[in-house]
């Protein structure tokens, strides 16, 4: 009998081990992003695993350069970085960081009527925010040109989605 207890015991002590072995080494689910140009300032693809959180952030615009002058937003590249320093706040308020952005959209309206929009200095601030050595993701976006946003100094609208692996 004091064999079997022992030999019971040794055979539920391996089962114990091996079954916290497997779950130790099991991977959380990630988000997993890719790029066909590793260079992009962008992700070609972002896939969520199921249960994850996702958060979505609303159309943001510049704040003033100078609060005493609410028209004056600044450039594109003004306007961007008051944007992203805007949303990266926002979202580490909230637990989150810029390297949870999944997907953002971009809306840029040409400085000058019938000129084109300033793609180079909102990726030049892009670039900053995001693929760094302190935040290396990237999010999937889509930059397009619009004739007007809600204020004729405004050149910038971005919205974004984020989210968190369970």
């Amino acid at each position: 009998m004091g064999r079997l207890s022992l030999a019971t015991a040794t055979a539920l002590s391996l089962a114990l081990i091996s079954t916290g072995a497997e779950a130790k080494a099991k991977p959380k689910p990630q988000i997993e992003r890719t790029s066909a140009n590793p260079n992009s300032v962008i992700s070609s693809t972002a896939s969520i695993p199921p249960g994850s959180r996702i958060l979505y952030l609303s159309g943001s615009t510049a704040s003033p350069v100078d609060p005493a002058k609410p028209e004056e937003l600044g450039d594109t590249r003004q306007q961007t970085l008051s944007i992203l320093t805007k949303m990266k706040a926002q979202l580490e308020g909230m637990g989150w960081s810029m390297g949870d952005i999944v997907k953002m959209n971009v809306f840029l309206v040409a400085p000058t009527p019938g000129g084109r929009m300033d793609s180079p200095a909102m990726n030049e601030v892009f670039k900053t925010f995001f693929g760094t050595p302190e935040q290396p993701n990237k999010p999937t976006r889509s930059t397009v040109q619009v004739a007007a946003l809600g204020r004729p100094t405004t050149f910038v609208e971005i919205e974004a989605i984020a989210a968190k692996a369970p």
